[in-house]
Order: structure tokens, then sequence, then C-alpha cells
């Protein structure tokens, strides 16, 4: 059964503890993001969208809409069993590079980079979305940036 954004939720919570809902969105994000620019192919199938806030997976945020804080145990469909040994390396990288960041920070730095600003277009800040994210998008960047000597970001 392939990985999904829920099994990569729960691997995140499992490991890093309850979180608010921002930054276990934004987690889930990166995870994808880097995931794409490193192997050229998706972690999880699930879209991603632009949303006032940064990027969003609305499956996931149906899991835990209404929630502030999201607990292991507030994701009934996620299970990290199903998670490859290589995709948990590649997740810690992620949580070890993003996962002490506080969810404000998180959000400021999506709104700041292409994937999310090129997805929104035009629209005001708070504007609602639903534009999705393309994986073309994200891995260019980020591949971009993994390219950069400057950048000390995720090292894969």
């Amino acid at each position: 059964m392939a990985t999904t954004v829920h099994d990569v939720a729960a691997y995140v919570l499992e490991k890093s503890g309850p979180m608010s809902a921002f930054k276990l969105q934004k987690l889930c994000y990166y995870a994808q993001a880097w995931h794409l620019a490193f192997y050229d192919r998706p972690l999880y199938p699930e879209p991603l969208e632009a949303w006032a806030n940064g990027p969003v997976s609305p499956a996931l945020y149906a899991q835990h809409r209404g929630r502030f804080t999201v607990t292991a145990g507030d994701l009934a469909r996620g299970d990290s069993t199903r998670i490859p040994a290589q995709a948990k390396a590649h997740i810690n990288q992620v949580l070890k590079a993003y996962g002490d960041w506080a969810p404000h920070r998180l959000v400021e730095l999506t709104h700041h980079e292409d994937p999310w600003r090129d997805a929104r277009g035009n629209l005001p800040p708070l504007a609602r979305s639903a534009a999705e994210i393309s994986h073309e998008s994200m891995a260019t960047f980020y591949r971009a940036l993994s390219e950069d000597p400057d950048a000390e970001l995720l090292a894969d």
C-alpha cells in the first residue's frame, strides 16, 4: 500500500509529539516538497493547496479540522508502519531541518517561496484559494535550493 499524507502526519506526530495543525501541515508539505526535489517522485499522492496560511493538504485538514493542537491519536487514518524506511529517513531529515521552527515562522517561510506564491498568483494575502501547488513547482524550487552552496537546508 502506498504512503499517504495521513501516514506521514502520523509519523511526524509520533516522532515530534503533539503540535499545532499549522505546523503539522507545513512539515507534511516540506516532506513532500523535498522528496520531489531529491527523488523526482511524490512521497504521497494527496494534493497540496495554496491556502491563505500556507500550503495545506485538504485531506489531512479534514481529519484535524477544528483542532488547534493535533496528536497522533487524532489521525485515525494514519499508519506510520506503511512508510518505507527510506521515506522515514527522509522525513527525519525534514524534522531535523524544520521541526524546531515555530508554526508562524513556517507559515512565513512558505509565503516567501515560489511554489505557494506561484499557485496563488495575484490573490490578496488573506483570500481563500484552492489552487493546487504543482509537483513540478516544488521539485524545481527545492532542487534549486539544494544546489545552492549558501543554503543551509536539507541535505539528504
